[in-house]
């Protein structure tokens, strides 16, 4: 039988959902961006993808039930870094690397910081971000391991707020806006690809990575021992990895906001494996 080709993010919130799928012959396992797994997956060169939720909008998908990275609070690791409150920011410099968060910080100017920033995408170096904005977006590793004394402040620049730099968790954002969890990423791809047992094995590799969500966290950092207490809590107090009734009416919401803003197709229904 022909493996099923998996595309994964590389970033730490991933690994407990793929925990031991490198050794099943069954699956054959890549990481990437999250931009590049969707990518990958939209040009049929995967056959599943650990994919952006806002993706699952371009294509006939269906979702792997019961497994996604969500948050419930904060996430710790999708953030926009801003130089002045956020009522004040007048641009907002974007790491594209996943189209969710992009389109998510779309959402919250519009519905909860109440402001219509310009708009520029960048690579996701911090420190260049802030040279051309007020704000700027980052996601994954480099979010959850941000350290205030990193930035180099614009030269010959004045700063209105005691700690310069503010870290606005968009996972906390979201949840205080709405009570509801946000939904990330989920496993999807083309009906047909997964068996029944392809769907379970998913499952239970979530379940196996979340029972070593610790063990996990601290051995992505084995070569950053001063961030190792940092993935261990992370993953164990940050991500959520189930698709329940909450998760679901989130991510509903999440795509009516979006299309409001322009940012994604309206009336799409959600189908599952």
């Amino acid at each position: 039988m022909t493996p099923v080709r998996l595309g994964a993010v590389g970033y730490l919130n991933a690994r407990p959902l793929v925990s031991g799928l490198d050794r099943s012959p069954r699956f054959d396992l890549r990481y990437d961006l999250p931009s590049e797994c969707a990518r990958l997956l939209h040009a049929r060169e995967i056959d599943l993808g650990l994919i952006p939720s806002i993706e699952y909008l371009r294509d006939d998908y269906r979702i792997v039930p019961d497994v996604a990275i969500a948050s419930r609070g904060p996430v710790a690791s999708v953030a926009l870094f801003t130089t002045r409150p956020m009522p004040d920011v007048r641009s907002i410099v974007m790491d594209t690397s996943s189209r969710t968060s992009v389109a998510l910080v779309r959402v919250l100017c519009a519905r909860l910081f109440k402001i219509d920033p310009a708009i520029e995408a960048h690579s996701p170096d911090l420190n260049a971000m802030l040279d051309r904005g007020d704000a700027a977006l980052i996601i994954g590793d480099k979010a959850l391991v941000w350290e205030p004394e990193t930035v180099r402040l614009k030269p010959d620049t004045t700063y209105d707020n005691d700690s310069i730099i503010q870290k606005i968790d968009l996972g906390e954002a979201w949840t205080s806006m709405t009570g509801l969890p946000f939904v990330w990423a989920f496993w999807a791809g083309p009906a047909g690809v997964l068996s029944p047992e392809d769907v379970s094995a998913l499952q239970e590799a979530r379940q196996a990575g979340v029972q070593q969500s610790d063990a996990i966290g601290r051995e992505y950092f084995r070569d950053a021992p001063q961030h190792r207490d940092l993935g261990a809590r992370y993953l164990r107090d940050n991500i959520k990895y189930y698709l329940g009734a909450d998760e679901r009416a989130g991510l509903d919401l999440f795509y009516r906001y979006a299309a409001e803003v322009g940012v994604a197709p309206g009336d799409q229904v959600v189908r599952f494996y």
